[in-house]
């Protein structure tokens, strides 16, 4: 492979990267349109997002329970569904602008520095012109369009600002050792994570093989150097995000979703819809699925490239090699014909869509059309890139805008919210998949003859003073989940939670008399343990920096 040097970068214009930025603007224009665009998913990330905040202002640093979702039961939702861009948009909000916008800000951003970093990543190996044209392709997919305005995937679109950077870190890493390419390298694997878990276990491939081929192309000397830090990237990264994953994957058996998942993939594709779909704002089955013009037309060339930089004995050809290997997998996993292995396979149909791989199928193409741009010869590569530029902008024109918007007051997203904003697989595997109707109150007599006198309420904690002139059954309308407790007095009581007439609702006795009761969400043993794997993770990668440094001091 073919790396720019630093002389000719320098000499290079930069004016491709801010060219690069004024374009990815334009598709962005109805962000700042008021209101929300409407989309399958849109709304309800707002209302998630006004719960995690909630609970962050409450103090939990690792929000875990919407208390006003699910018609006011609450749910444990915000431990399975990635928090990043919670996090985003919560501090976005914290500085002034309302849930909606926060929310409009984090989907702008992910756009925009998913092409900054492509452009960075590919740039740094062959030079400012292959890498604005894979950035702006690496924006300009439909896919990308339609997690923006149609499905309103904000998770899905976060993911795709952090593959380009992690391969620009670990491209750095092989040219120098530094500590803050490994400290970049892993807190942007634990971004990945922590951004969309699917997309990151279908990226993760691409990154590591991209890693082994930087292994394998340097010398003997160096390769002992760079297995070991690009090991270190990959602990540190899984670390800094295990108080998220690690919960996520183990509590998972406790929710409806491998009952929910089971069987249940859908969105499989036709080859020819690949190829040209009609732009939809429609569900499954109506939202266009093509690749794109450009995007095939790098597919169409990439055996050409391949064979060029084999004859050059420039070993990137293997890189390549893999990339066209990995688009016809992604490509075969949204055909029908893949159905079985969807089946067979049950990590597969977490996806839930077989279209989602198009999210895989993106990268290839503008890597090979990036690879093109920098064989081909200057005489003839600024008119390629006005090429480029000019059809990705017309061919892509009818796409990034909204449907139409919605005008809803804060409120809306920060009450009770009539939705667990899933699709219940994150529901307790002992409750109903969704609530139907608010409860009439927090807390209820079921059997027995009680006064209520409710105290302070927060997204963990329900303090109640109850004098009961018999003893007396209750329901907190709210759903159990593990680590849910009553307390009564100060001393924990037994929680039943499968009554059929409050199914997943925590219910319990009380004696007679007038007492103190708490109802409260803590952390699980697991999720402590958890939490403190990322804090040792953070504490190692800063430790290992400091040693690094005043090893390099004593150096010098």
């Amino acid at each position: 492979m073919v790396l720019s040097s630093k002389k000719d970068m320098k000499k290079t214009s930069r004016l491709w990267l801010v060219l690069l930025i004024v374009v990815s603007l334009i598709p962005l224009l109805d962000l700042f349109h008021p209101g929300l665009p409407i989309t399958h998913d849109g709304r309800d990330h707002v209302a998630r997002i006004a719960n995690f905040y909630q609970s962050l202002a409450e103090g939990n640093l690792i929000p875990r329970w919407g208390a006003n979702l699910n018609w006011g039961y609450g749910h444990p939702v915000l431990m399975f569904l990635y928090p990043l861009p919670s996090y985003l948009a919560s501090f976005f909000h914290l500085f002034g602008f309302s849930f909606v916008n926060s929310t409009k800000i984090v989907f702008g951003l992910g756009f925009l520095l998913s092409g900054i970093f492509m452009y960075l990543w590919i740039r740094e190996m062959w030079g400012e012109e292959a890498g604005f044209v894979s950035g702006l392709l690496y924006m300009f997919a439909p896919y990308r369009f339609v997690d923006l305005y149609v499905r309103g995937a904000i998770g899905e679109n976060l993911a795709f600002v952090w593959l380009p950077l992690i391969c620009w870190f670990v491209l750095k890493m092989g040219q120098e050792q530094r500590w803050l390419y490994l400290a970049g390298g892993s807190l942007s694997l634990a971004a990945l994570i922590l951004s969309h878990n699917a997309l990151s276990l279908m990226f993760l491939p691409l990154i590591l093989v991209y890693a082994v081929y930087l292994i394998y192309i340097s010398s003997k000397k160096k390769r002992k150097v760079l297995v070991f830090n690009y090991l270190l990237i990959f602990i540190f990264g899984l670390a800094l995000a295990a108080f998220y994953w690690l919960p996520a994957f183990f509590e998972g058996r406790f929710t409806l979703r491998d009952i929910v998942t089971k069987g249940n993939i859908t969105g499989f594709e036709s080859f020819s819809r690949l190829l040209w779909s009609p732009w939809s704002y429609g569900i499954t089955g109506d939202l266009s699925v093509q690749v794109g013009i450009l995007h095939w037309l790098g597919i169409l060339v990439s055996p050409f490239l391949i064979w060029f930089f084999w004859r050059k004995k420039d070993k990137f050809w293997l890189y390549l090699l893999f990339l066209l290997f990995s688009f016809w997998l992604a490509v075969f996993f949204i055909l029908p014909a893949s159905k079985v292995f969807y089946l067979t396979v049950p990590l597969l149909e977490k996806w839930q869509f077989a279209w989602r791989f198009l999210s895989l199928a993106i990268l290839p193409p503008v890597i090979f059309l990036g690879a093109l741009v920098y064989l081909l010869p200057k005489k003839i590569k600024f008119l390629a890139l006005c090429l480029f530029l000019l059809l990705a902008l017309f061919l892509n024109k009818d796409y990034w805008q909204a449907n139409d918007f919605s005008y809803r007051e804060e409120s809306f997203y920060t009450g009770v919210y009539p939705s667990t904003t899933d699709t219940g697989e994150s529901s307790p595997i002992w409750s109903v998949r969704f609530m139907e109707s608010y409860p009439k109150a927090p807390i209820e007599v079921i059997d027995g003859q009680a006064t209520i006198e409710e105290g302070t309420r927060s997204t963990t904690r329900h303090d109640y003073k109850i004098k009961a002139a018999i003893p007396t059954r209750l329901v907190d309308n709210t759903l159990y989940f593990r680590e849910w407790q009553v307390l009564i007095d100060g001393e924990p009581t037994l929680i039943q939670f499968q009554d059929p007439n409050y199914r997943g609702l925590i219910t319990f006795n009380f004696p007679q008399g007038e007492h103190q009761v708490v109802v409260r969400f803590q952390e699980s043993l697991f999720r402590l343990l958890a939490n403190l794997v990322s804090l040792g993770g953070l504490i190692g990668l800063v430790g290992f920096g400091i040693i690094i440094h005043r090893v390099n001091y004593r150096g010098t």
